[in-house]
């Protein structure tokens, strides 16, 4: 058991690093558009993933997407819109801004699933989520001054789509939701095709983009689907803070781009918002676990 608990949170951290890397990768872009990007970030993304279903499935992968029904066309249609916004928002504004704008997701989940579904929320996890405002008020306060406000609304605009998906797919337990992921690639890709003026990149922005899909989104969110097996939900939200924490990180070694000192006081106090509430997710957790098992003894 003890094995399976570091693998999981192993499989986490990786997968943390891998998706870390967007920034970094965007920023060494030559001269391709993010339409062209996020065309090939797309197909590459949903070939890996389409991959995985035939391994999984077999003959019986088309089965495997006519299951997810409507909402999962939905669902799929929401990450495609997502996965857009979040390439354009790391080109929109810092790193550092939008990776943990987009880092608060977990908070805006709890909340969502507080108001619409009703879930019981802890007063604590309220708090959080209020604290949370003030750090990424923070943040639009120094994308007004440095001129990069877009990049911070369709940072939240990512948030927005990842809880949406989110609650689509939680309506949906029962379903392997994962051909929607895929098919969420293909959304993306297609939308991409539609707008971008051409698809001819040289050959050093097809190699990132191509990255982008195969290797950082692909590998990166492949180890958090794995890591879901072997520990909790909460864990695997406070360890996947390694994205946040190491995107900036690589943007300020890689290219020089320094975070401001209002990005780094809001992400600062969006980071401890959203550990504090996964510590306190996991602690809850691990509770009713236990109560549960008792019961069943």
């Amino acid at each position: 058991m003890e094995r399976q608990y570091t693998f999981g949170i192993t499989l986490v951290i990786i997968g943390g690093v891998f998706l870390s890397l967007s920034g970094i990768l965007l920023r060494n872009i030559e001269s391709a558009s993010g339409w062209q990007i996020l065309f090939y970030r797309g197909l590459a993304f949903s070939s890996m993933l389409f991959f995985i279903l035939l391994l999984k499935y077999r003959t019986g992968v088309f089965d495997a997407f006519r299951a997810i029904g409507r909402p999962g066309i939905w669902a799929a249609v929401v990450l495609g819109l997502g996965s857009i916004c979040y390439v354009y928002a790391i080109l929109l504004t810092t790193v550092a801004n939008a990776v943990f704008i987009i880092g608060s997701a977990p908070l805006a989940t709890a909340f969502v699933g507080w108001i619409i579904l009703k879930e019981r929320t802890p007063k604590f996890g309220i708090v959080a989520m209020l604290i949370s405002l003030i750090g990424i008020g923070l943040m639009f306060a120094d994308g007004l001054l440095e001129g990069r406000w877009l990049g911070n609304v369709v940072a939240l605009l990512v948030v927005a789509s990842f809880v949406t998906f989110l609650m689509i797919v939680r309506s949906r337990r029962h379903v392997d939701m994962l051909p929607a992921t895929c098919l969420g690639g293909l959304v993306m890709g297609g939308i991409a095709g539609i707008v971008a003026d051409n698809l001819t990149i040289s050959n050093h922005d097809l190699i990132i983009a191509l990255l982008m899909g195969f290797v950082q989104f692909g590998i990166g969110f492949l180890c958090f689907t794995i890591a879901t097996r072997y520990i909790l939900a909460s864990e695997v939200a406070l360890f996947a803070l390694t994205e946040s924490i190491l995107g900036p990180i690589w943007v300020w070694i890689g290219v020089g781009e320094q975070p401001s000192l209002l990005t780094l006081l809001g992400s600062g106090i969006v980071l401890v918002c959203v550990v504090s509430y996964c510590i306190v997710g996991i602690r809850d957790e691990r509770r009713r676990l236990a109560v549960r098992d008792l019961n069943q003894a």
